[in-house]
């Protein structure tokens, strides 16, 4: 019989089965009466940072490193390095920990600490430079190779040997939220008709996650793989909409780029990897064996269950997909040790997705596109619609959790409504 593991209580009001517990120290960024700065989340209350780095509760911190605490955005806290982040979760866990009077005592800063999540306004968490889409599910990948090459070899030679990837682009990245319009492009809908213009007919989302990295690298140098986890802060849920009518046209032979281009969602807490690491698993069996640089001898996985419903104007959300971030065949840290490995540099704050999440089953898939098999098993929704794409109105809600022993890691949820294409 498993038995259930005791953990660390709070005085903080925490609900029951919420994401946000005191093992997790969730990172985000918050306004709060005109002014942004660093945040953190137990139950359902936000703590501002800045207050208790100004009433002395974070003082093994310098003067210059106290100040990131109420910058707009998480950069300068991450860029501190791990040392630093680590020893902040640990202070803020002992602090928040049923039985510390500290600064439950000082009834003051609580006050001007604590703020209901329904009165804070999240904002993007990081100022994203650079951002990298990965390809990185086996069973994605295998799925798109059936329905548009060749059944018998639906995987590309290099897909085995490689965390195949695209540069995306970053000012289209935007908070859980915001709306996003339909976007426009050119399209063939027949092979041998003619090209038209006009708003995308097949809209998709893509179940993802992402992870962020804490530090940057000289122009020429590579991250090993064995030490790229010290270059990751945490992760975040990520919604990579796509216009595949649009992407079947654009992209041979250099990838996407209009169709996935104008608008991609991620949520606004970031969760630190040190919260997850009671939940790391063995990733799949990679064949053959990778080269040297990518080989890894440590489980670098993580068993993240994650979930995506559909909501249609009017309607209760209806789950469609159950995923886990633990499906994906090259990892966080192989991922990064070959983003790197010819000599990109890397900077405090850069997103690194990890491509659409599909499992092996047929309700596990991350994507419309696979979910309704190219449009030719249509999704049957509470109202009698039917989906084979997304339609102006719809809303997706994905939601991502780590859940074991009575231990659950949350990341909240990543949500956004299609809105008509505009003129």
């Amino acid at each position: 019989m498993t038995k259930t593991k005791s953990f660390m209580k709070s005085w903080i009001e925490t609900p029951s089965g919420s994401d946000f517990s005191l093992e997790n120290i969730p990172f985000g960024i918050i306004e709060y009466q005109g002014r942004r700065g660093v945040a953190t989340r137990i139950g359902d209350t936000v703590v501002r940072l800045s207050v208790l780095a100004h009433h002395g509760f974070l003082g093994f911190l310098t003067g210059d490193q106290l100040q990131v605490f109420e910058a707009p955005e998480l950069n300068p806290f991450i860029g501190l390095g791990k040392a630093v982040t680590r020893e902040v979760r640990l202070r803020l866990q002992e602090l928040f920990r049923e039985g510390n009077s500290a600064l439950q005592s000082r009834a003051d800063v609580c006050r001007q600490a604590f703020i209901p999540v329904r009165e804070a306004v999240m904002r993007m968490p990081v100022r994203i430079g650079d951002y990298t889409d990965f390809y990185s599910s086996i069973e994605h990948a295998t799925n798109v190779g059936k329905m548009f090459r060749d059944p018998a070899n639906a995987l590309l030679p290099n897909w085995r040997h490689l965390p195949v990837g695209y540069h995306g682009r970053a000012s289209s990245i935007v908070l859980s939220g915001t709306p996003i319009h339909r976007p426009k492009g050119q399209t063939r809908p027949a092979d041998e008709g003619p090209v038209v213009f006009g708003p995308t007919k097949q809209l998709d989302f893509e179940l993802e996650m992402a992870f962020i990295t804490n530090g940057s690298t000289p122009l020429g140098s590579s991250i090993p793989v064995e030490k790229a986890e010290d270059y990751i802060f945490g992760l975040v849920i990520f919604n990579d909409l796509s216009a595949r009518d649009i992407q079947r046209w654009e992209y041979v032979p250099l990838g996407p780029f209009l169709s996935k281009s104008f608008g991609s969602i991620i949520s606004p807490w970031v969760i630190t990897l040190e919260a997850l690491e009671p939940f790391r698993i063995d990733g799949p069996t990679q064949t053959p064996e990778p080269l040297p640089y990518l080989r890894q001898s440590e489980p670098a996985n993580f068993d993240i269950q994650l979930e995506v419903a559909l909501q249609a104007s009017g309607c209760r959300p209806q789950s469609i997909c159950k995923s886990n971030f633990g499906f994906l065949y090259w990892s966080m840290a192989q991922q990064l040790a070959h983003q790197t490995v010819a000599g990109c540099n890397i900077q405090v704050g850069d997103l690194y997705a990890s491509g659409t999440i599909s499992g092996s089953e047929p309700d596990s898939y991350g994507s419309m596109l696979e979910l309704c098999w190219k449009g030719t098993r249509p999704l049957k929704l509470p109202d009698g619609s039917e989906r084979t794409f997304l339609l102006d109105g719809d809303s997706v809600i994905i939601k991502a959790y780590a859940e074991k022993q009575g231990l659950r890691i949350g990341f909240g949820e990543c949500e956004t409504t299609i809105l008509p294409a505009l003129p």
